[in-house]
């Protein structure tokens, strides 16, 4: 099992990487090349070939192969990204960037979302050199740019132009899952990721008439538009049920002893309490208006007005999302993706499901395992253009009232050292059996 060294590596390696500043604002201004060559050079010491590639000029990828023992078996590709999402180093109670290490606790961006997994393998691999411990499988390890935007720098840079890298992956592993989450009431659950929403970013214009503020306007952009927000934002979505999700629901309900109605979900999901947060945003397609333009002066009433939507829609919601969208901006107002990815769904009954549940219960076995459907996206997505099945498995040991889950893009974002020693151990037992 890893050593010592890899003990102490995830947690440097962790600091180090959120001290170098990958924030990805949107619009190509990120810069992950620095941390993509700290990564490569980790790879390297240990004897491991990695291979930088870029779309854009500084927007760096590292990919990098393990030959495994067994050469008539599928590749498992693990992967994460470099880049995070800004932080306002005011707000927080340590510079976001410091990669600070107080009181058993790694702070800084990223440290959850998601260097922390990125410290994770390069521990790993490094161990694995150390001991001369070949997988079964060949593994691939890819660190990628943009996943916090489009992933056109990044995941689907690479799947796009660069497949001949993944030949033979089959599965892969990433963010997020396998954390504890405790449910108040004495039990630890942990979560494995068979599942994402697609995402459905929406840019909605409303066209109207442009005249004096002072004046009536039966054609008010800014009126269709706002009227569109409202009928999006109220709008309640229809109860969809996923297997992954069915499969969820199932086993929450034996785990705590009650009848698994999946006629009656909004009931059921009363009666699981807490760890209703684990599926609740999962039973339907969603759309949450975030950002609105319209207008340069009060007395002027602008011909156009545009808002943004955050839409999500489970593994064959698609074309309700679609639909559902047409009739609730009404003939007055266009809608377009600005973003689309797939929605993804995995196999809980698979033999790599069924390692990584056993690699969890191996050192946490006072944990119950459960599948549950990501809410958002990873690259995941774009990977499974290449036939990749995905999961997210990042194992983390919290302590209670450690709110994981409030930390990815938050305030004062965090990560234990017993958390990140537990993920190398866990991951560490997968990878080697996978």
């Amino acid at each position: 099992m890893a050593d010592g060294q890899a003990m102490d590596e995830v947690v440097t390696f962790t600091s180090d990487l959120i001290r170098i500043d990958t924030t990805n604002r949107g619009g190509g201004d990120c810069q992950e090349r620095p941390a993509a060559e700290y990564a490569a050079a980790r790879l390297a010491e240990a004897g491991v070939e990695p291979v930088l590639l870029e779309r854009t000029r500084g927007r760096t990828n590292v990919v990098a192969r393990i030959e495994g023992t067994d050469p008539f078996a599928d590749a498992l590709l693990v992967h994460g990204h470099l880049d995070v999402v800004p932080a306002e180093a005011r707000d927080w109670s340590v510079h976001p960037f410091s990669g600070e290490i107080r009181d058993g606790v790694v702070w800084g961006r990223g440290a959850v979302d998601m260097k922390n997994m990125n410290a994770m393998i390069l521990a790993i691999v490094r161990a694995w050199a150390r001991e001369g411990v070949r997988p079964r499988r060949d593994i691939v390890v890819a660190f990628t740019a943009d996943e916090e935007a489009s992933a056109v720098d990044g995941s689907g840079f690479l799947a796009d132009e660069h497949p001949g890298l993944f030949e033979g992956c089959t599965e892969g592993v990433s963010e997020s899952g396998a954390f504890t989450f405790h449910d108040g009431a004495g039990r630890q659950i942990y979560p494995i990721a068979a599942g994402e929403r697609g995402t459905g970013w929406l840019k909605l214009t409303a066209r109207g008439r442009a005249g004096h503020g002072s004046k009536v306007n039966k054609e008010n952009a800014v009126t269709r538009l706002c009227a569109a927000i409202a009928r999006i934002g109220a709008h309640e979505w229809p109860l969809r049920l996923t297997p992954t999700v069915r499969a969820a629901l199932t086993e929450l309900a034996v785990l705590y002893g009650i009848e698994p109605d999946l006629d009656n979900v909004d009931r059921l999901l009363e009666k699981l309490g807490p760890a209703a947060k684990l599926v609740e945003a999962t039973v339907r397609n969603s759309a949450n208006p975030t950002m609105v333009e319209a207008g340069y002066k009060v007395n002027v009433i602008p011909g156009e007005a545009v808002a943004h939507v955050d839409g999500r829609y489970l593994p064959g919601g698609e074309d309700e999302f679609r639909t559902t969208l047409d009739l609730l901006t009404g003939p007055d107002v266009e809608w377009e993706f600005q973003h689309h990815e797939v929605a993804l769904q995995a196999p809980v009954d698979s033999a790599t499901y069924a390692r990584m549940r056993a690699a969890v219960e191996e050192f946490a076995p006072e944990g119950h395992v459960v599948p549950y459907c990501m809410s958002g996206g990873t690259d995941a997505k774009q990977f499974s253009r290449l036939g990749i099945t995905g999961y997210g498995f990042t194992p983390l040991k919290l302590p209670e009232g450690f709110d994981y889950q409030a930390l990815f893009h938050g305030v004062d974002e965090r990560v234990p050292v017993e958390a990140l020693h537990f993920g190398v151990r866990v991951l560490d037992r997968f990878l080697r059996t996978a």
